[in-house]
């Protein structure tokens, strides 16, 4: 079969779909009979990835599969074509998801722990809507919590492969969107019991307004974009 057809269609079928696309499916867009080897598909991915260096696209790798989306240094200005969509979440639903992120499993009780407030239900409902967020089990202990855990569509929306590409936590910090109190990388599955990063009282309170203004945040929001404090590099046409 013509090379320059299959990376084509590959091409194509990148830029028609709606999120990304395993190399087994990529294949099966092609008849029975002239159908590439996975070798050669994954050649022409090869290829059309170093056709869009140096362009406001690339291919782009994460859990599912590959995607073709704008370069992260451009998806600021991309972001202008929708101005009636919010910039980020709250800064509650982001330390939330982060904590899940880095701290996984992690239960609701130990979300709070961390954060030093209650957390607001509409953020666990929120993530877990937008598939980021699932319920992986239950704590061995009375009452047996939920555990929390990201999913692959989390890897998918934030272009990541795995867990491991999670940018290390003093980056996050850095950024000056958390306040998260406890150290998490390298951090044992009991770390965040009751006490643990005691906030003071300024912080406590600020943390409650925080959460009692997330309603507002989360209904304003029309879930098109997000954050994990660095943000998102998926911009989708």
């Amino acid at each position: 079969m013509n090379e320059s057809y299959v990376r084509n269609l590959i091409e194509a079928a990148l830029l028609a779909a709606g999120g990304p696309l395993s190399v087994a499916e990529l294949a099966r867009l092609f008849d029975d009979h002239t159908r590439p080897s996975l070798q050669a598909v994954r050649a022409a991915l090869a290829e059309l990835s170093v056709e869009y260096a140096g362009r406001g696209i690339e291919l782009k790798e994460t859990a599912g599969g590959f995607r073709v989306q704008v370069r992260r240094e451009l998806a600021l200005q991309i972001s202008r074509l929708w101005p009636e969509r919010t910039a980020r979440y709250s800064r509650a639903l982001l330390e939330t998801l982060a904590l899940i992120a880095y701290r996984q499993p992690i239960t609701r009780a130990e979300i709070e722990a961390v954060r030093g407030v209650a957390v607001n239900p509409n953020i666990i409902r929120t993530v877990i809507e937008r598939n980021w967020v699932r319920v992986v089990g239950h704590r061995d202990v009375p009452g047996h919590p939920e555990l929390l855990g990201t999913t692959r569509e989390f890897l998918d929306y934030f272009g990541l492969k795995s867990l491991d590409e999670l940018p290390p936590l003093a980056q996050l910090q850095a950024m000056g969107d958390l306040n998260l109190r406890l150290a998490l990388e390298g951090a044992g599955e009991g770390a965040a019991g009751p006490g643990a990063g005691e906030p003071s009282a300024s912080e406590s309170e600020a943390g409650e307004a925080d959460e009692a203004a997330e309603d507002d945040e989360l209904s304003a929001d029309g879930g098109s974009s997000a954050e994990l404090v660095a943000r998102s590099p998926h911009t989708e046409g």
